[in-house]
């Protein structure tokens, strides 16, 4: 059972192939929404094999709790500027975002949302302390998973929203894609971990191992996913 953040559902899905041919009669079954999600399911009990979150916060309320085992970070992420195809030719950039109608952002509590929050912050800085306000006033709803955010907006029930580099990739035909400033962007740390209930630590410990082996970053990098830097 791997518990994964909602953004890493295709490249686990392309793991759990080559997890399955070298582990002969197991199955990957992948549960993926938002981190705060899954964390919640594990402090509730539910049968994890592996967790995978999409931030530092929701890994470290479990390890806080000891329900999990040495987590590592094995990916990092880019967030991004989803645009709706009609309306991409209005918003080419950080600074137009205030343009678009309908935002929509991933709730606080939901990592793509905490990120969002922050790269906000950041550009009031640059674009003017009013900026974040002025977003926020676009904002027409706020989801529990970063693929909710992307659905949204490549159904054109959005003008435009933030997500991860590697969603808005999957969807490219659907969707524009506007970088962020690296002087004001925050990169997501992926981390992984061993839920200490675990009923098969074992197989965890392989999965585990194939996402930080070179098949699994060649998985994640074809994915959009970035190297972090060391620090």
């Amino acid at each position: 059972m791997v518990f994964e953040a909602a953004s890493l559902k295709d490249a686990f899905a392309r793991l759990a192939q080559e997890f399955q041919k070298q582990n002969a009669g197991v199955s990957v079954i992948p549960n993926a929404a938002g981190s705060q999600e899954l964390r919640a399911q594990i402090e509730q009990g539910a049968a994890a094999d592996v967790f995978a979150s999409a931030d530092r916060k929701h890994m470290d309320a479990l390890s806080a709790q000891q329900l999990v085992v040495a987590p590592v970070v094995f990916a990092c992420n880019q967030p991004v500027i989803v645009v709706r195809a009609g309306f991409a030719g209005s918003l080419r950039s950080l600074a137009d975002l205030p343009r678009a109608d309908r935002i929509v952002l991933g709730a606080p509590e939901v990592p793509i949302g905490a990120y969002a929050h922050r790269i906000l912050q950041n550009a009031a800085t640059v674009l003017g302390a009013d900026y974040p306000q002025r977003v926020e006033a676009k904002v027409v709803s706020r989801e529990l998973n970063v693929r909710q955010v992307l659905a949204k907006v490549a159904l054109g029930e959005a003008d435009a929203g933030i997500v991860y580099k590697s969603d808005a990739l999957a969807a490219r035909d659907k969707v524009r894609l506007v970088e962020i400033p690296p002087d004001i962007n925050v990169i997501a740390e992926y981390l992984i971990a061993i839920p200490k209930a675990a009923a098969h630590p074992d197989l965890a410990r392989r999965w585990i191992e194939l996402v930080r082996s070179q098949s699994g970053t060649d998985a994640l990098r074809q994915a959009g996913f970035i190297p972090c830097a060391s620090k």
